[in-house]
């Protein structure tokens, strides 16, 4: 599982025989932040490669507007699409896009949180229901959501192209639009706060354990490493943290910490060339046979050996 970037997207969408330049719009590098559209018939022709999204982490956010069948792993969510979808894509939780036929078509965005800043709006994207871990970021759409959706997207594909001075105020606006229209389509408990105790505390303790990462740095240290640390900050004793927890997912506090350390131990290990020491300081171990201990334990091998 890798952090594709803006860089490796723009590579690998720019195999074929055209130059780069015809996937940049003009003057998109004197912008702050970054922003682009594609529609997918037109990439899937120019591509010599099947148009499969692999099951990688973006450095940057996406939505995307598909029609076709296909099958969708987001997190620990696997969703068969007959139809028209809407999907939703954020740094945070890998996925990955299967079609299942070759009949594919719509559009898709790309854009940086850097971009969207620019807005007046006061968006913050994290803190959007749309964009947080556990939540529901595909969705499937009757045809005519999708023709309204697309003729956002037309929108956008026109307003890129135009020579309009403030183009890019007009771009956030859409997307904005984009996202307000996800979280419309989301059920209420995903948008509202949650119906009872139980379900808001499993809810705020998801959200406090997807809020420290993606892991950027090797200074960058997990503040809440223990299911007590997380007790605390919700202000509940640690056991009745773990009973919600056990009842909601099946899982205890610790397992389900523990299942998010070491799915982000090893995007570290494959992506990143930090040392090992780094890679265990960063993830709150002190002692690199503490880390290599836990490692070991819940995948059968070393850090050293799964690295390799």
């Amino acid at each position: 599982m890798g952090i594709k970037t803006l860089e490796e997207f723009y590579q690998q969408t720019s195999n074929f025989n055209d130059s780069l330049g015809y996937l940049l719009p003009d003057g998109i590098t004197r912008e702050i932040g970054h922003f682009n559209v594609f529609n997918i018939e037109d990439l899937a022709t120019r591509l010599k490669e099947k148009p499969e999204m692999p099951y990688n982490r973006r450095a940057y956010y996406k939505i995307s507007l598909i029609s076709g069948r296909n099958i969708a792993e987001y997190a620990d969510k696997v969703i068969n699409i007959e139809t028209d979808a809407l999907l939703f894509a954020t740094p945070k939780v890998p996925y990955h896009w299967m079609p299942q036929d070759a009949n594919q078509s719509g559009h898709f965005c790309i854009f940086t949180e850097e971009f969207l800043t620019q807005s007046r709006s006061g968006v913050v994207l994290d803190e959007l229901p749309i964009f947080k871990g556990g939540g529901y970021p595909v969705f499937p759409i009757s045809r005519k959501e999708a023709q309204g959706i697309a003729a956002i997207f037309m929108k956008m594909h026109e307003e890129l192209s135009s020579n309009y001075a403030y183009k890019y105020d007009l771009l956030r606006n859409y997307v904005i639009e984009l996202i307000h229209y996800g979280q419309k389509l989301q059920p209420a408990t995903a948008l509202y706060p949650a119906h009872n105790a139980s379900a808001r505390v499993s809810s705020l303790f998801v959200e406090l354990l997807e809020r420290q990462f993606p892991i950027e740095s090797p200074g960058q240290k997990l503040k809440l490493r223990t299911a007590n640390d997380y007790a605390q900050r919700l202000a509940i004793h640690v056991n009745h943290l773990n009973k919600i927890l056990k009842e909601n997912t099946g899982k205890t506090t610790t397992e389900i910490i523990g299942s998010r350390i070491v799915q982000e131990a090893k995007i570290l290990l494959k992506q990143t060339d930090w040392n090992i020491s780094e890679i265990a300081y960063s993830l709150g171990f002190e002692e690199i046979a503490h880390f290599s201990n836990f490692f070991k334990k819940r995948t059968s091998l070393t850090p050293l050996a799964f690295r390799s």
